[in-house]
C-alpha cells in the first residue's frame, strides 16, 4: 500500500486527525477543494442537529509547502466545534472530582446498548463499563476526516483527468430512475438536498424521510459512485489482495452502516445468463476497442478495463433512533430501551460522499503503484509512456 492513512479522534473529542503517507511530491494541494468536499458530506435532507453545529474545515499541518506536496507525510486536522461542551466528559486527563464535574460525566455515561451499533461487542471486547468509550470512536463522525483524505486522493487523480460522480439511487423503498451517463447530471446532483439526479424521486424520498422522522425511525438506502478516465490495467489478477474490485469493496465496506458493496451488475449477475452478463468487445475502423455495455462495472479479473468503474453500496438504517429498540443495560443486566444519542434520520447522501472518498483512496493508490510515486513529474512521464504503448496494441 503506497497511499495509506490513519485517523484518530472521537466524535465529541477535540478534533479528528489523519496522517497520509504516499502523496507524491508536486501535487497541488488545494485546501479550498478539500473544504468543498467536506461541505458536501454535511449536506442532506434528514441530517441531524450536529450538522448545524459543525462547519468542517481542514487544516494542513505538514507535508505541504507553498500549496504543493513535498513527498513527506501530510497531517490534517479537523476541529470539533462541539468540543467546548464536552471538555469535562471527554477530557484526556484526569479531572477534579467536584460535584459539578461528576454530574457532567455521569450525564454522558452510557450503559444502555444500541442494537446495530458497535456498543455491545466493543464494550465486551475492550472491557469498558461506559459505552461512550466505544460510541465516540465508532461514530460516523470519523468519516469527516476520511473525506478530507479522499479529497487529497482526488487531487492526485485530477492530475490525470480522472473524475467521479456520486449520488443516491434509493432511500427506503423509493428508487430513482437510472441513467446511462450520470456525469451529465452533476449539477443536478450537487444542487440536490439528497444528491439525487431524479427530482420526482427526490420529492418522494423526502416524504419517506419525514414519515420516518415522525415515527422516531431511521432510513437507509443505496448510493452509487462512478469513476471515469481510469486507464486499462490498474490492479492485478495475480494475487487475491491485489485485485482492485476486492480493494474497493473492502474500503467502501469499512464505512459505518454500509452492509454490501457491488461492482457493475453486482448481485443481479446471479440471475443473468452469460449472454446478458459479459460485455462484448468491438473494434471500429480506426482500430479503437469499444463496448456497448458495462455490466462488469469497469473491472474484469481484478483490473480496470477502461470503462467507467461503477460501485453501488447499501447503507442500513442508522441504529441510533428517537424511538429506541429493546435492549439491555450492561451494568445491571436488565432489559431497557436503547440509548439515544443525537443522530440523523437519514444520512445516505453523506454516505455517497464518503464512498466516493474511499474509492478515490483505492484508485489513487492503484495509480501510484502502476506509475511511480516519488513525484508527480515522474508519475506523469510513466503514465504517458504506458498510455502510448497500449494505444498501439
Amino acid at each position: 500500500m503506497i497511499f495509506r492513512f490513519l485517523t484518530s479522534g472521537e466524535s465529541h473529542g477535540k478534533c479528528l486527525n489523519a496522517i497520509i503517507e504516499g502523496v507524491p511530491a508536486g501535487v497541488n494541494i488545494d485546501i479550498d477543494f478539500i473544504n468543498s468536499e467536506l461541505a458536501k458530506r454535511q449536506k442532506g435532507y434528514g441530517r441531524g442537529g450536529r450538522m448545524n453545529i459543525e462547519k468542517d474545515t481542514a487544516e494542513i499541518l505538514s507535508g505541504v509547502r507553498f500549496g504543493y506536496s513535498t513527498g513527506a507525510p501530510i497531517a490534517i486536522v479537523i476541529k470539533n466545534k462541539d468540543w467546548e461542551n464536552w471538555k469535562v466528559p471527554m477530557s484526556v486527563t484526569a479531572v477534579e472530582q467536584s460535584c459539578e464535574n461528576i454530574k457532567l460525566i455521569n450525564e454522558k455515561t452510557i450503559k444502555n446498548v444500541r442494537p446495530g451499533h458497535a456498543d455491545y461487542a466493543g464494550a465486551l471486547k475492550y472491557n469498558h463499563d461506559d459505552i461512550r468509550n466505544i460510541l465516540e470512536r465508532s461514530s460516523a463522525r470519523e468519516t469527516a476526516v476520511r473525506v478530507a483524505v479522499g479529497a487529497v486522493a482526488k487531487l492526485i487523480l485530477k492530475e490525470f483527468n480522472i473524475s467521479s460522480v456520486s449520488y443516491v439511487s434509493q432511500i427506503g423503498n423509493v428508487g430513482a430512475n437510472e441513467v446511462n451517463n450520470p456525469f451529465e447530471y452533476s449539477d443536478i446532483i450537487e444542487n440536490s438536498e439528497l444528491r439525487c439526479l431524479d427530482k420526482t424521486a427526490e420529492d418522494k424520498m423526502k416524504d419517506e424521510i419525514d414519515r420516518a422522522k415522525n415515527d422516531g425511525d431511521t432510513l437507509g438506502g443505496l448510493v452509487k459512485v462512478v469513476y471515469r478516465g481510469l486507464p486499462v490495467g490498474l490492479g492485478s489478477h495475480v494475487q487475491w489482495d491485489r485485485k482492485l474490485d476486492a480493494q474497493i469493496a473492502q474500503a467502501v465496506m469499512s464505512i459505518p452502516a454500509v452492509k454490501s458493496v457491488e461492482i457493475g451488475l453486482g448481485k443481479n449477475c446471479a440471475s443473468t445468463s452469460g449472454f446478458n452478463t459479459h460485455d462484448e468487445i468491438f473494434i471500429d475502423e480506426s482500430g479503437y476497442y469499444y463496448r456497448k455495455t458495462n455490466n462488469a462495472g469497469g473491472i474484469e479479473g481484478g483490473m480496470t478495463n477502461g470503462e467507467d468503474v461503477v460501485i453501488t453500496a447499501a447503507m442500513k438504517a442508522i441504529p441510533t433512533m428517537l424511538k429506541p429498540l429493546n435492549s439491555v443495560a450492561v451494568d445491571k443486566k436488565e432489559s431497557v430501551k436503547a440509548h439515544f444519542e443525537r443522530s440523523d434520520t437519514c444520512a445516505v447522501s453523506a454516505c455517497a460522499v464518503v464512498a466516493d472518498a474511499m474509492c478515490a483512496v483505492v484508485l489513487a493508490n492503484a495509480m501510484l503503484e502502476k506509475f511511480s510515486h516519488d513525484s508527480i513529474f515522474e508519475m506523469k512521464n510513466s503514465y504517458d509512456f504506458y498510455v502510448k504503448r497500449i494505444s498501439e496494441r
